[in-house]
């Protein structure tokens, strides 16, 4: 292991210069005393709670000095500093986040829908297309739980490697300068403890991409000392086996001191230059840092650490070093920096006060107007003027107050003639508009290139058209969309060369290469973020998940950083990936899963398709590629085997996601259903025929967007009754159907029957056909179940069976 420390005793490394030295000092001032009035806004109430990066100041910096045009963060929420020094974040902005700022301009981040310390560049114009994040300095919209930053550190290197080997995207100038760009992460010591922190980095050392992760390392995790996290307490230290040597590749791994300022700045230095050159990961374990005011606003770090660790911490305190290194150098006197200092304080404290300024003063406009529209009410109650008196005197008033009381206000009006509460009314549905806007937009694209604007294109078929294994039809999309896109890769667990397992891909690496068709180890958490963090550097990839059983292992990634990145970043950022699975019926525990349920209610913000063949699938990649929203596509695993007609158009028809399909027309009840439950359903429906009821079978094709233009409550005019089936547990996609129907289209006035449902089994399919048969629903369960409504419909037509 190289400890940079050691290296100040080689002669020919670089005199720091003077100005910049008490540049980087006013800086860290800045930061100190933002850190420190931040904690006391929350403790005035001017803000919910507040976590700060103090202590970490001159790491920071030093990792700024070696960060570029083109480069990419994927980081921790105390990398304040780090923001500043980049000039991508202001103290303004600072504190607009804290207060939770919902202007765009004033809080570019997230438009105050993140907690202070969340940082984001914003990637795209307001019309939701690229700007060129070539010559920006760019960071990825932070996240809060621990380690989660690093699976997309991974793709957002990874994407370096590809614009720099795969000549056919070099073109990409917007998005890359050859592959030079650096993805810089940065976690704290507890954190290296997660799995995601260990998976991406054995994913790191596999790939070989330039990306340089920092720890910053001040003892504790919460009250945790780092015993208690780390084996040998060392993050560094049990990572020697990654170290590169001669004969192996891996990691460069530095230690460093978080005070020692020339060290720090020769560390960053090296890594930089080994990551950006040779593309070869490096880990920085910067040590002996602090926390001077411990975790956060919600409680005192006096209550775990020791008096000699406190006392400990205020002798080691970066800024502190910094301070006796500059007068020991003699680039300043004490009287100097204490006059930056002072300066840094007054700037802070300004700023600060602009930036509530512009928070409050919206919220003082929305609620001066509410005031004098319930104080004018033309009523002779005198409650009103009270409860208007009342709402003017709030402190710090936010705008639940304003709302809340308004609606109040209303309620009480409810019997009141309606030329009295027109205006009120009005007023509020106005406001309930703008709120929408603040705090509920861009849960989806706003763009151009949202899916919904993509035009169809339905499939041909030649008069001769061969009847091919499913597979085969996706083997030809793919070898599609490899050939004219690009920006398009797939990659994942056997996906390279065997062409995964069911042979969609076979013999697409070696007529494409190992950059564009690649296999991946086991690590379905960091496929996931590879795939993100590639997205979001404008290249279009498909990352593979086995089975849809193993969506478990990446679904918080899944969740907390893919699903919800545009809202967070109110249309800032976007990651268009496609997420390539299979799943529904084959055998099994562990293969056979159906959990939409759990996938509907996790991965909103996500389109959420489920093909019942190979073709509709296929169509839905061609749309896809076309769209700029996330997508999680669950292909049918019974399905590959089965024959379906080429398509002529292969690489043209796409499937209009959100438009239901009536797979079968009927009068006496619609079955509204999806994936392999739709060959269930259509057998049932001969049987059925037979016995005299005439059913309408509608495959929904995606379950967000969920039919989106009504065609189900249409159906359910003519029918007067609906019976939702699928394969998962009950109460999940089955009942998510129904709300969206049933209460969504306002389709219970047209039933003349309870609507009803058909699910599998609560618990996960048991081995074998049988397995298969008493866990989910069958054709003689489907049969059964419609019989059993129409017979209490018609007892005497259709007697019990």
């Amino acid at each position: 292991m190289t400890v940079v420390a050691t290296l100040s005793k080689n002669k020919n490394l670089k005199v720091l210069d003077k100005e910049q030295l008490l540049k980087d000092y006013r800086l860290a001032q800045v930061s100190r005393q933002a850190s420190l009035m931040g904690r006391k806004e929350v403790f005035m109430g001017k803000a919910k709670f507040g976590i700060f990066g103090d202590g970490k100041e001159m790491a920071q910096i030093a990792m700024a000095k070696h960060f570029k045009a083109g480069d990419f963060r994927s980081g921790y929420y105390r990398d304040q500093t780090f923001m500043l020094a980049i000039g991508e974040l202001t103290i303004e902005g600072y504190f607009a986040q804290l207060y939770a700022h919902t202007d765009v301009k004033a809080e570019p981040a997230s438009a105050g829908r993140l907690m202070n310390g969340h940082f984001a560049t914003r990637f795209l114009h307001d019309d939701g297309t690229w700007k060129e994040l070539s010559a920006m300095k760019n960071s990825s919209a932070d996240i809060s739980p621990t380690a989660a930053q690093m699976p997309k550190l991974l793709g957002l290197a990874y994407a370096s490697k590809l614009f720099r080997q795969n000549k056919e995207i070099q073109h990409l100038k917007q998005f890359s300068n050859h592959g030079n760009e650096v993805a810089w992460g940065t976690i704290g010591n507890a954190s290296t403890s997660e799995g995601m922190f260990f998976e991406t980095i054995n994913a790191g050392g596999v790939l070989q991409v330039p990306m340089v992760v920092s720890v910053w390392d001040d003892g504790y995790g919460i009250s945790v000392p780092n015993e208690y996290h780390t084996t040998k307490g060392s993050i560094s230290e049990i990572l020697r086996g990654f170290q590169r040597n001669d004969d192996q590749a891996g990691y460069e791994i530095f230690v460093v001191k978080g005070w020692d300022i020339e060290g720090l700045d020769r560390t960053y230095e090296n890594a930089a230059r080994i990551a950006r050159e040779e593309h070869v990961p490096v880990l920085i374990h910067v040590i002996e840092m602090t926390q001077p005011q411990g975790h956060s606003t919600s409680g005192s770090h006096e209550r775990y650490k020791s008096k000699e660790r406190l006392s400990w911490e205020l002798e080691n305190d970066c800024i502190l070093k910094f301070k006796e290194y500059l007068i020991n150098k003699e680039v300043a006197t004490e009287e100097d920096l204490d006059r930056i200092e002072k300066e840094a304080k007054t700037f802070v404290k300004e700023a600060k006060e602009s930036a509530w300024k512009a928070f409050a003063g919206g919220i003082k406009t929305e609620l001066e107007e509410a005031v004098s529209l319930i104080k004018n009410l033309p009523s002779t109650s005198t409650k009103f003027v009270q409860i208007a008196e009342e709402l003017n005197k709030t402190l710090n008033p936010i705008r639940k107050d304003v709302i809340s009381t308004v609606r109040r206000v209303l309620w009480m009006l409810r019997s009141e003639p309606e030329s009295i509460k027109t205006e009120l009314r009005t007023w509020y549905q106005n406001q309930q508009a703008i709120n929408e806007d603040r705090y509920s937009s861009h849960l989806y694209s706003q763009s151009e290139d949202r899916v919904g604007n993509i035009q169809p294109i339905a499939v041909e078929y030649a008069d001769d058209a061969s009847l091919v294994d499913g597979r085969e039809i996706l083997q030809a999309c793919f070898d599609n969309l490899l050939a004219t896109d690009p920006r398009f890769f797939a990659f994942g667990e056997d996906v390279g060369k065997i062409g995964d397992v069911n042979q969609a891909f076979a013999g697409l690496q070696s007529k494409f290469g190992e950059l564009r068709v690649t296999d991946t180890s086991i690590r379905e958490c960091t496929i996931i973020g590879q795939g993100i963090g590639a997205a979001l550097r404008g290249l279009r990839p498909m990352a593979e998940i086995q089975y849809l059983d193993y969506l478990y292992y990446a679904l918080m990634t899944l969740a907390d950083d893919l699903a919800c990145l545009q809202y967070r970043t109110k249309g800032g950022q976007k990651a268009p990936l496609i997420v390539r699975t299979r799943g529904h019926r084959l055998e099994g525990v562990w293969h056979a899963g159906s959990p939409i349920g759990m996938i509907l209610n996790s991965l909103r913000g996500m389109l959420i398709c489920v093909p019942r063949d190979m073709t509709q699938a296929a169509g839905m990649y061609n749309t896809l590629i076309k769209a700029d929203e996330p997508a999680l596509v669950i292909e049918c695993l019974n399905g590959y085997r089965l024959k379906e007609k080429m398509p002529s158009n292969i690489g043209e028809f796409r499937v209009p996601l959100g438009k239901p399909e009536v797979l079968r027309e009927g009068s006496d009840i619609t079955v509204v259903t999806y994936g392999s439950m739709c060959r269930i359903v259509m057998s049932a429906a001969e049987e059925l025929l037979q016995m005299g009821i005439d059913i309408e079978v509608i495959d929904v094709q995606t379950l967000l967007p969920f039919d989106t233009d009504g065609m189900i409550a249409e159906s359910l005019k003519k029918t007067n009754r609906v019976l939702f089936t699928d394969e998962d547990l009950p109460g999940g996609a089955s009942a998510f159907m129904m709300q969206q129907v049933i209460e969504g289209q306002k389709a219970f006035y047209y039933l003349d029957s309870e609507p009803a449902t058909l699910a599998g089994k609560a618990h996960r399919p048991a081995y074998s056909s049988d397995g298969d048969y008493f866990s989910k629903p069958s054709v003689e369960d489907v049969v059964e179940k419609i019989y059993e409504m129409m017979s209490e419909v018609d007892p005497i037509r259709f007697p019990e069976i």
